[in-house]
């Protein structure tokens, strides 16, 4: 849609809401979302021949032996969801500028649906700032991990019991975390969930995702100690000091508060297999701290088109049922 045409495209909440209210205004920005040429196209067969009927705000594929109908909603995130376009909007803007997330209750208090369908939305939204980027990380690189997850000793003794937990760290999700610095005139961060903290598992992400020769700087953690065959590696000893001029991690350490701050303030309790689509949540909007809230908002929807996720499969009992990060 053309943001000088009508009014001024929305800057805040309030305006979005107003925006958005009409029908036709929702339909033909998430219209243009969907095919940013302005042609639409069959998500089947990819023809343009389609034919668009207006009373139901849907199309007819020529093409097709069976003459298919689809809507805008076909081949995105919001396929097979009754949830008109305003309330996905809202949703959208809702958590693209929540800098410590919103809860599923809140969504459903605000969008006037069920919790349920509250937290299946923001796991679809979530899904959308999923960023697949191949373009790698160079220059210099922090690398950390955290624990996510209650402490053994908040949990009751015979759930603990049944569960063979004990203290320390081994019933907690290992985070890993690389950050580099001043991308452009901003730190951008990966999150990743980790099996372990062995060096296979440790160092995958670091060679996947940082060029050859960039400067990785980490802590002492002994699976980290090969990493200068491909790397400058260098190495903050936590026991002695943070910081050593300019090697130390704290940009990751400061990343991990706010994380923190979002799933118990917030979330309060994430379960492991879910967690990293928490984690692309959170990693969304730091990348995109420096935009305005309509740019992020602009980002997030984006990301709608080409993806899929059925309550079956969020939850486990599709096959293919994505409880592991991929």
């Amino acid at each position: 849609m053309n943001k000088n045409s009508e009014e001024t495209f929305p800057q805040t909440l309030h305006d979005a809401i107003k925006y958005f209210s009409k029908d036709d205004r929702a339909f033909e920005y998430m219209k243009c979302v969907r095919w940013p040429d302005g042609k639409p196209t069959c998500p089947r067969c990819g023809c343009d021949k389609v034919s668009f009927i207006s009373t139901r705000k849907l199309w007819t594929c020529s093409a097709c032996k069976t003459k298919k109908q689809f809507t805008i909603k076909v081949g995105t995130i919001l396929e097979d969801s009754a949830i008109p376009f305003e309330k996905w909007i809202c949703a959208f803007w809702l958590i693209a500028n929540a800098k410590n997330g919103i809860s599923s209750y809140e969504i459903g208090r605000s969008l006037g649906v069920t919790q349920r369908t509250g937290w299946f939305m923001l796991q679809r939204i979530r899904l959308a700032m999923q960023n697949g980027t191949i373009e790698k990380m160079s220059g210099t690189v922090e690398v950390d991990e955290t624990f996510i997850g209650g402490a053994a000793r908040f949990m009751h003794k015979t759930r603990r019991k049944a569960k063979g937990i004990k203290t320390g760290p081994m019933h907690l999700t290992a985070v890993q975390g690389l950050l580099e610095r001043h991308s452009k005139g901003k730190s951008r961060i990966i999150l990743k969930v980790m099996k372990n903290r062995r060096e296979r598992e440790a160092t995958k992400h670091v060679k996947e995702y940082i060029l050859k020769d960039s400067t990785v700087y980490t802590d002492k953690l002994a699976s980290y100690q090969h990493l200068g065959s491909d790397f400058e590696h260098k190495v903050i000893d936590h026991a002695e000091r943070y910081v050593d001029g300019v090697v130390h991690t704290n940009g990751l350490e400061n990343f991990w508060c706010l994380l923190k701050r979002t799933i118990k303030g917030t979330y309060v309790n994430v379960e492991p297999f879910h967690l990293f689509r928490y984690l692309d949540e959170q990693s969304f909007r730091f990348n995109e701290r420096k935009d305005t809230d309509a740019g992020r908002f602009e980002k997030a929807i984006k990301g709608i088109i080409g993806k899929s996720l059925t309550f079956a499969k969020l939850t486990g009992k599709e096959e293919g049922g994505e409880l592991l990060p991929a």
